[in-house]
């Protein structure tokens, strides 16, 4: 099953467009369930996650996490994506310091 680990640290006042951008899973190579997991590092900031024309979940607070989401227990979103859907992760911080954010993507071919 392919996965995506990502850690990516986000500066005061700014947004990453996609935090699994450059993956070789971020683009669908066939049809597949996707189920994922995200935590900031500190509160404060914000996730938008889209699949393809799916939006996941708008804007929302991540769980407080230091480590990656625990599989199964903290895995909140699963969606299914058609092939050469791609996967967002969007971050912004509005807050006065960096946050780090770490998230699992796991992607099971149907």
């Amino acid at each position: 099953m392919p996965m995506i680990l990502s850690t990516v640290s986000t500066g005061a006042g700014l947004a990453t467009a996609n935090l699994v951008s450059g993956s070789a899973f971020e683009y669908m190579r066939q049809q597949s369930i996707i189920s994922m997991g995200w935590g900031e590092s500190v509160t404060g900031g914000f996730m938008t996650l889209q699949g393809g024309s799916d939006i996941i979940c708008e804007e929302h607070e991540p769980a407080i996490l230091t480590r990656y989401p625990i599989i199964p227990d903290e895995m909140y979103f699963t969606d299914v994506l058609q092939q050469g859907d791609r996967l967002v992760a969007r971050f912004r911080n509005p807050t006065g310091g960096a946050i780090t954010t770490k998230g699992v993507v796991q992607i099971s071919p149907t």
